[in-house]
Parts: C-alpha cells; sequence; structure tokens
C-alpha cells in the first residue's frame, strides 16, 4: 500500500517508473520466502550415492566426485583463512530443449568450508538467472546457515571481470570481498561475530559453480557455457597455495552429468556445461 502511493505521487509528479520484470518479482518472492522460512539460495556439497569415478580427459586422469549442486574444485587442508579467485561473468542461456517459461540459475563463488565441514561457510559470488528472453546477474555474500544478501547498488554484467575474495579473520568472523574489475568498483561485507549460525573449520578452500536452492529443491540448471577462475588461490597458515592436489566436482542430476571441470596448472579452475 506504501509503495503505491510512493509510486503515484512520483508518477504524478512526472518521473518515470520502470515496472519490475518477472524475473525481477519471483527473485523478490524468492527472497522473501527465504526470509519467512529460514532458507537458503546455497547450500553444502551434496554428493550422490556411487560418486567417485576415475575418468579421462585429454588422456590427463582425473578423479571425479559427482554432487547434484557443485562443480569445481576443493581443497581439503588445515587452517585456511582466504581463497580467492577471478572469473568472468558468462553470458547464461536456457540449456538444449529447455523450456522458455521456465526459471534457471546457476552461482559462481569462492568459499572457505562447506565440504568436509558442514557448520559453516564463508562464502562469495555471482548468481546468473534466465527465464525467456529475461536475464538477471547479481553478486552477494553469505555466512551459512544465514541465507545469501545481494550486495546493494553493486551492478554486475556478462563480461565483467570479477575478483572474489573471503577472508577468515576468525572461525566466527570475516570479510567477503567482490571486485567489479572492468568497472573498477569493489564492495566489502564484513562478518563481526556469527557464533549463533555456526564456526567455520577452516578445513576447505573452494572454488564453485552452483545449482542454488530456491525453497526446498534445485532450480533448473542454467547453461552457463564456460566459466574458469584464474589467478585460483587460498592462504593455509600463512601460505598462500594454488590448486594443485583439488578434489574435483561435477554436476551429475537424472543420471546424466551436466558439467566437466577440471584444473589447469597451479592457479587455474574451470567448468564447462554439457
Amino acid at each position: 500500500m506504501k509503495i503505491t502511493s510512493v509510486a503515484s505521487a512520483l508518477l504524478l509528479a512526472g518521473v518515470a517508473i520502470a515496472a519490475p520484470s518477472k524475473l525481477q518479482q519471483m527473485r523478490h518472492e524468492r527472497h522473501q520466502k527465504r526470509v519467512a522460512e529460514g532458507r537458503r539460495s546455497l547450500r553444502p556439497l551434496a554428493v550422490n550415492a556411487t560418486s567417485i569415478e576415475d575418468v579421462v580427459v585429454a588422456n590427463n586422469p582425473k578423479e571425479v566426485t559427482y554432487s547434484s549442486n557443485w562443480a569445481g574444485a576443493v581443497i581439503v587442508g588445515t587452517s585456511i583463512t582466504e581463497v580467492t579467485g577471478t572469473f568472468t561473468v558468462p553470458t547464461v542461456t536456457i540449456p538444449s530443449g529447455g523450456n522458455s517459461k521456465t526459471e534457471y540459475g546457476a552461482a559462481a563463488w569462492v568459499g572457505i568450508d562447506g565440504d568436509t565441514c558442514g557448520t559453516a561457510i564463508l562464502q562469495t559470488g555471482v548468481d546468473f538467472l534466465i527465464e525467456g528472453t529475461e536475464t538477471e546477474y547479481a553478486a552477494w555474500y553469505e555466512w551459512y546457515p544465514d541465507y545469501s544478501y545481494d550486495f546493494a547498488d553493486f551492478t554486475v554484467s556478462p563480461g565483467n571481470v570479477i575478483k572474489a575474495t573471503v577472508i577468515a579473520t576468525s572461525k566466527t568472523a570475516g570479510t567477503a570481498t567482490i571486485e567489479n574489475v572492468s568497472t573498477g568498483k569493489s564492495i566489502t561485507h564484513t562478518f563481526s561475530n556469527e557464533a549463533s549460525l555456526g564456526s567455520l573449520c577452516e578445513t576447505n578452500a573452494e572454488w564453485i559453480v552452483e545449482d542454488f536452492e530456491s525453497g526446498s529443491s534445485l532450480v533448473p540448471f542454467a547453461d552457463f557455457g564456460t566459466i574458469t577462475f584464474t589467478g585460483a588461490s587460498y592462504v593455509t597458515g600463512g601460505t598462500t597455495k594454488g590448486v594443485t592436489g583439488a578434489s574435483i566436482f561435477d554436476v551429475e542430476q537424472s543420471s546424466t552429468v551436466v558439467t566437466s571441470c577440471g584444473v589447469s596448472g597451479t592457479s587455474e579452475v574451470y567448468c564447462t556445461y554439457e
């Protein structure tokens, strides 16, 4: 009622207001539902049954764990306090054979914990939504088990180069930073004391493309093309390391593997939608 009154007043004053798109309305409704139900857009790794397989990609063997929601790379270690990676925001599309009236989504992020540690996750990234010809891109931060929050007044668009960094200053505090390298803008959220939510274990570093959750189920997975995290690194015990030795995860849904991920060199993680 208040919003309608304000909108009417501005229109009478000659100020044009663009009506929210259907996708924006759906996103707002989904956000409000998460608030009411305590739900979140992202969730810890969900490993499929009989999930580990040795595969050969370009004559290079790799051990892959299949998941319903995570694709990318995970380092398991100790005293992990910082994770960073840079990627280009993709032009998201509807998967082959998809429905133009269905909303599809995906998210690219870096984080601490969520694989072998499920009590908390410190993460930040960008999500991508598409329905028909409408698309939406948003940068966000999260301390699981709370849900994700969008960074206010921070724009990301396809083709933008994004550097994402999370830093744990303790097991219950830290920062999430998104830098839009293309626009020169940067924004940080500080978590001061999240003990009531859950404490980090500082045992996992992650570079992930995720099929996130809306309500109580995964959204249909959007075609994100290829996302490559460059400059992928983490800090353990005060020492910066790359992704050598990372565990690889691919998304498998309805018995079909829909991503192909891996690492290249010491500082690159790639994921391609199949």
